[in-house]
């Protein structure tokens, strides 16, 4: 595993609920400014084998960006059971739910 990877990891393991991150401010915490994709890559693989909460990160626009319809469901869901107020849209206010470690 890379330390690219580590970190990203250790990052999403990190997010507390009720909060949530985008892809690519996980990338550039985790040292490359440019690596929203993977990031994605990472959660796509990795998330079940780290225990990843993986619906704690979303798109830039502050939205969930899931293309199968059950995960986009199960994401959204996850994330109003953990008080995270999905607005019209499927919409997330990040200036009141983004994680800034």
């Amino acid at each position: 595993m890379t330390p690219f990877t580590e970190r990203v990891i250790n990052i999403i393991q990190n997010i507390p609920k009720g909060r949530v991150m985008t892809y690519g401010q996980i990338g550039r915490l985790a040292g490359n400014p440019r690596a929203a994709r993977q990031v994605v890559r990472i959660l796509h693989s990795m998330s079940k084998k780290y225990q990843l909460p993986w619906h704690r990160v979303i798109n830039a626009k502050g939205q969930v960006a899931m293309k199968d319809e059950a995960s986009y469901n199960e994401q959204i869901l996850n994330l109003e059971a953990e008080g995270v107020e999905v607005g019209i849209h499927d919409q997330i206010d990040l200036e009141v739910y983004q994680w800034h470690p």
